[in-house]
């Protein structure tokens, strides 16, 4: 089993090999020690320095870089270096390079060009990473191994992968008659006379392949991570872990599957800094959040996405150091942001916080992807703004390290309602064309409400509801009702029979479930459901429909009089609108529209002990905001009144004590009450109940009560922790 360190890894990726000089590695490793670093990243993006033809390896070179480290007290994470394949494996084994399309192979001179599948690549992979794992292991510096780097990059279509989905679902279907059935090939001839009929990905219509596709081309880079991890560990030590690094919108990644084969997930949150970072937030709500986001709730919901993989706490491999991105978009941090990023992420959940990279490359592709360290090597502006916070964290020690974060609202999350969306999305772009960003433009505002209301979310994925196949599964309605009061799920499109009873049951058991868009319209296989919509919730729900509508506009949504919502006079509706004729429900919000009115917007239904609530639009910032306010009157956090700029973030401590980390996210500076005894985790100051804390400009506060509280945490006491 990993064993974790008591205090919070705090550091930053380091290629030597990039600056090879024995005078610039004792400068670095003097300054990192300087700066309160304790961890380091090595290895992982150099095959071509490890073995520099086949067969011809040099392992010396990193030697001294794990010598220094120890002698510093600074550990190590070593990488395995598969996903930078050296130039002489293409050349020798033209047959590895990766299928972007059939017969179109990736061009090369990136990243992940290979096909990781192949016999040939696994051959050379295993040899690299027994060498590398093999000689260091066993130094005194290494804590841990990341095996590859943000897999998952490319689809591969290459013969051999396409042959392996083909075994692949003969074995999932039995016949071709079954598989016949189960996609309904009959429509436009497709029916299959034999496998061999079964037509190539690249030109695919039909949703139920491209269901499986999806399905299979995450199973493969799993497998490949878990194979990985498995040869690391004949050689670690006792207490060593594996990870990966994640990047969340990579296209071939299942991250809740992946993890399992791992001993803690890892991620790399990049967002963008300066103005985006403010609060109240002016980012409109046709930003997408692709690999590096956009506006501070969107960093949040990045470190819960990391937090669900395993539901546990998880490293950040890479984050933001200067700035972050291309020649043309250079945006680095104001004072004071690095800070709040940091604790903003340790607030929920982050056991590590690893800066990408020490020193800015002077060539290559990441020229402009800014490090601790300028490219004048000179420590700057950032490298002082990372000491301080490096201070924070080793005077904070133990108290912030692994924290388990609170939530309001727990949200499901569906990777495969989310990869079919990207492929037949149910909402358009503003100029009418498909938006493959379709699942976010529906999941993103109820969490969005959610964190400008105050709230705090938990988020889960589908699959670890109830999956036997899971292990992190909520086990029963009933005690999932208990530790996920309020339950919202919205466009989780593509699911089974038993995941919507087990829902239908969370509900009868006492929970708050919440429905929105899309929920349940189709089954696993991305069928239409032939049932009332929502199907096998309507009796839950106390409403159907069997009509929907695109919106071309935003509609603006009345609470009813008198009723438990309150709602401004410019909440709208947005994108979307489901038909709902109420069965047993109370009508809690109205569109207000000629057309549009004739159904209600948000409807609720007593259920057993808890309660169905159904949404049936995508709701606007207001609506959003207000619903959940509703649907968490009092924030677990205990904070109240807070001005738009502050945010106050809470989690359970190792010891059972409760952690506030207090945001300012502006350039004025903000006064708040304090809702409770606390003292100051930095500088250890009382701060008793009522005490106006004040907050400078972009400024951040860490405070931990005097004593354990019970009832804190929503999960430490149901699930192992990793010692």
């Amino acid at each position: 089993m990993a064993v974790w360190p008591t205090h919070v890894l705090f550091g930053a990726a380091y290629y030597h090999e990039y600056q090879p000089s024995l005078e610039r590695l004792k400068i670095d490793l003097d300054l990192m020690a300087d700066a309160h670093f304790n961890v380091i990243r090595v290895g992982e993006s150099v095959w071509s320095t490890w073995e520099p033809e086949n067969g011809r390896f040099d392992l010396d070179w990193l030697q001294p870089v794990l010598d220094g480290a120890h002698e510093r007290g600074i550990s190590v994470i070593l990488g395995t270096p598969t996903y930078a394949v050296p130039p002489w494996l293409v050349r020798l084994y033209p047959e590895i390079a990766g299928e972007h399309g059939t017969g179109q192979s990736i061009g090369w001179g990136a990243r992940q060009e290979a096909d990781f599948t192949h016999p040939g690549f696994r051959f050379h992979a295993e040899r690299v990473i027994r060498k590398i794992v093999g000689r260091y292991a066993d130094h005194p510096a290494v804590i841990g191994f990341q095996v590859d780097n943000e897999p998952g990059l490319h689809l591969l279509h290459n013969h051999g992968v396409f042959q392996r989905f083909v075994d692949w679902l003969r074995e999932r279907y039995g016949d071709v008659e079954t598989l016949n059935r189960e996609w309904g090939l009959v429509y436009w001839s497709h029916r299959l006379s034999t496998w061999a009929d079964l037509w190539r990905p690249d030109g695919n219509l039909q949703p139920q392949y491209d269901v499986a596709w999806r399905e299979f081309q995450a199973l493969q880079v799993s497998e490949f991570i878990g194979w990985q991890a498995e040869l690391v560990r004949e050689y670690a030590a006792p207490g060593q872990f594996v990870t990966t690094c994640i990047s969340y919108t990579r296209p071939g990644v299942e991250d809740d599957e992946m993890t399992d084969h791992l001993d803690i997930a890892a991620g790399n949150p990049y967002y963008v800094m300066q103005d985006a970072l403010e609060l109240p937030d002016r980012t409109g709500d046709d930003v997408e959040q692709r690999w590096v986001t956009t506006g501070v709730w969107s960093m949040y919901q990045t470190a819960d996405r990391m937090f669900s993989s395993r539901q546990e706490p998880f490293l950040v491999t890479e984050t933001n150091a200067q700035s972050i991105g291309f020649p043309w978009d250079n945006r680095p941090g104001y004072d004071g942001q690095w800070r709040q990023a940091a604790w903003a992420h340790i607030a929920r959940g982050a056991r590590m916080i690893e800066y990408w990279q020490w020193h800015t490359l002077n060539f290559g592709a990441e020229t402009y992807w800014g490090g601790v360290l300028p490219h004048s090597n000179l420590p700057g502006r950032t490298y002082e703004e990372l000491s301080r916070l490096g201070a924070e964290l080793e005077t904070a020690g133990p108290l912030v390290a692994g924290l388990e974060p609170d939530a309001d609202l727990t949200m499901v999350y569906s990777l495969p309602s989310k990869w079919l969306m990207q492929k037949y999305p149910p909402l358009p772009t503003a100029d009418g064309g498909p938006d493959a960003a379709a699942y976010h433009r529906i999941f993103d505002p109820f969490y969005r409400g959610a964190f400008d209301a105050g709230r705090q979310v938990r988020i889960i994925h589908a699959r670890q509801l109830h999956d036997p196949r899971s292990e992190r599964a909520q086990a029963t309605p009933e005690e999932a009702a208990r530790r996920h009061p309020v339950l919202v799920v919205p466009a989780l499109y593509v699911v089974d029979d038993a995941t919507i009873d087990w829902l239908v049951a969370y509900a009868r058991a006492g929970g708050h479930l919440v429905l929105g868009p899309r929920t349940g319209y189709a089954d696993h296989e991305a069928r239409a459901r032939r049932e009332p919509a929502p199907a096998r919730l309507v009796g839950a729900a106390g409403v159907r429909y069997d009509e929907f509508s695109n919106l071309v506009r935003d509609l603006p949504v009345r609470a009813v009089p008198g009723g438990p919502l309150d709602l401004p006079g410019n909440a709208t509706a947005t994108y979307w609108a489901d038909g709902l004729t109420v069965v047993d429900a109370d009508v809690l919000a109205t569109y207000d529209h000629p057309h549009f009115g004739r159904w209600p917007a948000v409807t609720t239904h007593r259920h057993g002990a808890g309660r169905v609530t159904y949404v049936g639009t995508v709701p606007g910032r207001d609506l959003a905001r207000m619903l959940a306010v509703w649907l968490a009157p009092a924030a677990v956090s205990g904070w109240q009144g807070l001005p738009a700029s502050v945010t106050a973030t809470t989690g359970a401590s190792s010891d059972g004590r409760r952690v506030h980390v207090v945001h300012n996210w502006s350039w004025d500076p903000a006064r708040v009450e304090v809702p409770a005894d606390l003292s100051d985790i930095v500088d250890g100051a009382s701060v008793p109940t009522g005490t106006a804390l004040d907050l400078g400009a972009w400024d951040v506060r860490v405070l931990v009560t005097a004593q354990p509280s019970s009832g804190v945490s929503l999960s430490r006491s149901s699930r192992g922790e990793i010692m």
